[in-house]
């Protein structure tokens, strides 16, 4: 069983920067993918981010190409997602997600098997 678990969470100022970490363990192949999502009260689950264990390959949503970096400890299963630049629009719970044997990348959420436990994500303007 494919567990995740996500931290880093916490308060920023707008501008500021927070980085999150998902350690993920019990992944039984060679290829997988593990994306980012976010859910702010009211709004749908969206897609960050998403990286792929093969190639390295980032995938990001419009709204945070360029202040948002995702990378991945191959050694340690743990992807990192760096946030600069914050806005008051980027508070949400952030939740990491894992889909295995695969090396496509999806901002959907209906692509990925495995979701951890969020961390809150707040940025005061």
């Amino acid at each position: 069983e494919v567990q995740l678990q996500a931290s880093g969470g916490g308060l920023a100022q707008a501008g500021g920067s927070l980085r999150l970490s998902c350690a993920a363990s019990g992944i039984d192949s060679d290829d997988y993918v593990i994306a980012w999502f976010r859910q702010a009260p009211g709004n749908k689950r969206e897609g960050v981010s998403c990286i792929n264990k093969r190639e390295g390959i980032p995938l990001y949503a419009d709204s945070v190409k360029g202040r948002f970096t995702i990378s991945l400890d191959n050694a340690k299963n743990t992807v990192s997602l760096q946030m600069n630049s914050l806005k008051p629009e980027d508070t949400a719970v952030y939740y990491c997600a894992e889909d295995e044997p695969s090396n496509y990348c999806s901002l959907w959420d209906t692509h990925f098997s495995s979701f951890g436990r969020g961390t809150q994500v707040t940025v005061s303007s």
